[in-house]
């Protein structure tokens, strides 16, 4: 199944990731890309993908490129606000745009981070 992991982490994670990849590389060790999206904060991930942005997702997940008019209508929504949230979501890199539409190109998400209680 194609996956996309959405994680919240610092730069320093992103980049510690990446280090920890290429010294296994370095050694030999198999090292498997694997699609994701980073943000800052729980914050910033629920700002982008905000319940009717994440079902425009949900409708484009494994179905290959859609109109924008066809996804309005799976999400039983307004063209014209549909359209500002695909916006949204090609602009920070959550779906691409193709020319036959738009489209997520994965089957899932899989969000990977913990939340903690408040200090």
């Amino acid at each position: 199944m194609n996956t996309l992991i959405i994680r919240l982490g610092t730069r320093d994670d992103v980049k510690a990731r990446f280090v920890e990849a290429g010294e296994r590389a370095a050694r030999g060790e198999s090292v498997e890309a694997t699609p994701s999206l980073n943000f800052a904060s729980y914050d910033d991930m629920h700002r982008i993908l905000a319940p009717s942005r994440l079902a425009i997702v949900k409708v484009l997940a494994g179905q290959g490129p859609l109109s924008i008019r066809e996804v309005a209508r799976r999400v039983s929504r307004d063209v014209q606000a549909v359209h500002r949230d695909v916006t949204m979501l090609i602009n920070t890199g959550v779906i691409d745009r193709t020319e036959k539409g738009v489209e997520f190109p994965y089957d899932r998400i899989h969000f990977e981070f913990d939340v903690s209680a408040a200090a």
